[in-house]
């Protein structure tokens, strides 16, 4: 490690900073803080979805995938695409009828208070587990630069700071800032998966290409093994991977307070389906990085290089390999683009916080400074709570990206069950969609569980975790609803 790479990367994170809040205006109050006044281009947007569901996790995680294995994570990025465009003409249509901060607010108009404040409590649970494997994306690579320049020291202290750190960022810049900052990001780290692939042919001079094909590494589409417990098939990448990115872009806070913050319904649309082309390109960009690297340390497992985790393979390339200078480019891209995915988590957090849980309790609407006041504690305190999930995984030796996925997995499919009961099912009333919804959380939760901590072999690939919490929902919820008339009024009026 390099004098020169440190210069690089603090500079790069203090102009990263400068550029979020230069471009994030003044919060007036809740629609600018978590809706950037819903005056954002939608190519944006594209970019900043795609950058705030991949960022480090696709850069450290992607790589060990070939590395390891072949091309067959592509197969989850079709489905990606064919549920994405399920999503822009099913669901995005409902969220752009009024004036909704969270995707949990047609929840609240179809089934009422209870169902959207379950819906919201749900997600904040989840993206917590969820992004506290983020914040231990970022941590991998900045704990081997540190490792490098003699400075050890363990990921909990690592994971604090930077969530320390990103806790400031957002709590000034708003939506717009972090929308902004990911549009850079992305472009900088997919820059960075080119330069790498192009280090590695220039030094080897490309036979590793040659040699991933003829060792079957080239490979897309798996048609054998078990399609319930085989996450590589193709039946369970395509289908689950589908319904996932319903879940995912459809009922994720996440990604639909981004959807939100354009212009228009139309301009939403195009940027959620642009984002599932991109993506595509995204993980084939990193999947080729990871045959490089596998042709680069001539095929050796990451524990024959001194690796502590599969996914440290790719940061310790870019510390050993590039030169100065752009080394700590490339990491100052990772560290900067997971701090901004985590910035967006933040701002989702906070806002369904405010909007699902605090002004529900309050049974009132928040004016506009109470509601930026609120937004900005509640940006406080999931920050600090991300240290607590991340520092359990940091104990997980499986790919960290399988491992994230997991997690969102458990209740993706409950919340879009409960998204396709409303729409669907005439019958259906409050307590039957939270009764349902729970069943399916808790169904995924035993099997989760189970698999990792307790077996400790895969029953149900996780792909398929969001298609079994729809199931499970639209069974429980349809056999509660027969002891209901079916209804003569609009299935969007809220019932009890």
């Amino acid at each position: 490690m390099h004098t020169l790479d440190l210069i690089v990367i603090l500079g790069y994170l203090a102009a990263t900073a400068w550029l979020g809040l230069r471009l994030s205006g003044r919060q007036a109050g809740l629609k600018d803080y978590f809706l950037g006044g819903r005056n954002l281009p939608w190519w944006a947007v594209c970019l900043s979805v795609v950058a705030t569901e991949t960022s480090a996790l696709t850069v450290v995680g992607t790589p060990v995938m070939s590395y390891l294995g072949d091309f067959s994570f592509l197969q989850v990025a079709m489905g990606y695409l064919i549920g994405r465009i399920v999503v822009a003409f099913l669901m995005l249509p409902r969220y752009y009828d009024g004036e909704m901060v969270t995707a949990y607010a047609y929840l609240g108009k179809r089934f009422g208070q209870s169902t959207q404040t379950t819906a919201g409590v749900t997600f904040l649970f989840t993206r917590l587990l969820a992004d506290g494997v983020r914040v231990l994306a970022a941590a991998i690579p900045m704990k081997l630069i540190l490792d490098g320049m003699g400075l050890h020291t363990n990921y909990f202290t690592i994971i604090v700071i930077l969530s320390v750190v990103t806790i400031a960022y957002t709590f000034i810049g708003g939506i717009k800032a972090v929308v902004w900052v990911d549009v850079v990001q992305m472009c900088l780290y997919v820059l960075g998966g080119f330069l790498a692939i192009i280090v590695v042919s220039v030094q080897t001079g490309g036979g590793w290409f040659t040699d991933a094909a003829a060792d079957g590494k080239l490979n897309l589409l798996v048609t054998t093994g078990n399609p319930l417990s085989d996450a590589s098939t193709l039946i369970p990448s395509l289908i689950g991977g589908a319904v996932f990115a319903m879940a995912s872009h459809g009922a994720d806070q996440i990604v639909v307070q981004r959807l939100l913050t354009c212009r228009s319904r139309g301009e939403a649309q195009k940027a959620l389906i642009g984002s599932g082309i991109l993506v595509f390109f995204q993980f084939l960009v990193f999947l080729v990085v990871g045959l490089a690297l596998w042709g680069y340390y001539e095929q050796r497992a990451p524990q024959d290089l001194g690796l502590g985790r599969d996914d440290e393979i790719f940061p310790l390339f870019i510390i050993e390999a590039l030169p100065a200078g752009i080394s700590g480019l490339l990491l100052a891209a990772i560290l900067a683009a997971a701090m901004s995915t985590l910035s967006s988590s933040l701002s989702a957090l906070s806002s369904s916080t405010v909007t699902d849980v605090y002004a529900k309790i309050l049974r009132r609407p928040l004016g506009d400074r109470e509601g930026l006041r609120a937004g900005r504690w509640a940006t406080v305190g999931w920050g600090l709570a991300f240290i607590v999930p991340a520092a359990f995984f940091q104990s997980d030796e499986g790919n960290i990206v399988i491992l994230a996925l997991g997690i969102a997995g458990i209740t993706y499919g409950g919340l879009l069950g409960a998204f396709i009961f409303g729409i669907v099912n005439s019958r259906a009333r409050a307590a039957d969609a939270n009764i349902a919804f729970v069943a399916a959380v808790a169904v995924n939760l035993f099997f989760f569980v189970m698999e990792k901590y307790v077996v400790g072999e895969v029953w149900v690939a996780w792909q398929w975790y969001p298609l079994l919490g729809v199931i499970v929902t639209l069974s429980v919820g349809g056999l509660l609803g027969l002891r209901h008339p079916a209804p003569t009024r609009p299935a969007d009026v809220p019932t009890t």
